[in-house]
């Protein structure tokens, strides 16, 4: 069993249920518990992750085939120049722990922990943090450590971390803006105006570009931007499927429009993501 024992990721923990700090205990099987009143005590599944979801947010999240799809496609690298650039804009402006906020199956996270950088990754989806803490098992990685949790209530301490990532998944400010230190960093990635639009244009009779995102930051301040952009050429039915399996459009996508991909055993398309930095304050 693959236990946390990392004591810069411990310390910034706390109890999902009443806040307070926690602890590792061993014995028959190996648990976090927390030091409050009640010690409440969530167990290390064998890969090494813990549920840290409170009882309304359980149960959601990601399909284990929707995770399965989406290992499948990023480890083959298409977004590869994504993940540096996410990697890069976190370690130069970010500092401390660092959180991946709707972390998925982990590819950015142990991006980063592979760096050296302390690293939570929280998701809802069990079957995406089961992925990620195996990946991380594999790579013998004891800096990177895997929760189910909402991005909207995380299980950290207040002004605990130094450095978000937020990555295709909500923006959720008010809460991050809780848990980074003062002066802490936000990173957020997410799809620019072409991404994807190969894709769109084999899908659809209209192919629209991206619309502005809506949830970006408004009361942190932008302090650099970078702009991910090149094509790529899907060479297989099965990355392809993968492709389409890990968006947004799999969910509002006719059938008979889905099917348009079977049988396709090429697609070029184009990438297009803008990585934005944020710093926190908390005066506002």
């Amino acid at each position: 069993m693959r236990i946390l024992k990392n004591k810069e990721i411990l310390n910034v923990l706390r109890c999902p249920v009443c806040g307070a700090s926690v602890a590792v205990r061993e014995g028959a099987g190996a648990s976090l518990i927390c030091g409050g009143a009640r010690t409440h005590c969530f167990d290390f599944a064998a890969s090494g992750y813990v549920n840290l979801c409170t009882p309304k947010q359980s149960g959601g999240g990601d399909s284990k085939q929707a995770v399965r799809a989406r290992s499948e496609f990023l480890d083959r690298g298409f977004y590869a120049p994504v993940a540096e650039a996410i990697c890069a804009a976190a370690i130069k402006h970010g500092k401390g722990v660092l959180v991946d906020a709707g972390c998925g199956e982990g590819y950015y996270s142990m991006s980063i922990a592979r760096r050296g950088v302390d690293v939570i990754g929280a998701d809802l989806s069990k079957f995406a943090v089961e992925a990620a803490s195996k990946r991380a098992a594999r790579e013998n990685v004891d800096n990177a450590f895997f929760a189910t949790a909402s991005v909207f209530e995380l299980p950290l301490k207040d002004s605990s971390v130094g450095t978000v990532i937020n990555v295709f998944a909500p923006c959720a400010e008010q809460e991050f803006s809780r848990v980074l230190t003062e002066n802490g960093v936000l990173v957020v990635a997410y799809a620019g105006e072409r991404h994807l639009l190969g894709l769109k244009r084999v899908i659809y009779d209209t192919a629209h570009t991206n619309s502005e995102r809506a949830d970006l930051p408004k009361s942190m301040t932008k302090i650099d931007e970078t702009r991910v952009s090149y094509t790529v050429e899907v060479d297989t039915n099965e990355s392809i499927m993968s492709l389409f399996a890990m968006t947004p459009y799999y969910w509002r996508t006719s059938v008979s429009d889905g099917e348009k991909l079977k049988g396709l055993t090429s697609l070029t398309t184009e990438v297009d993501i803008i990585v934005s930095v944020y710093k926190n304050s908390k005066s506002n």
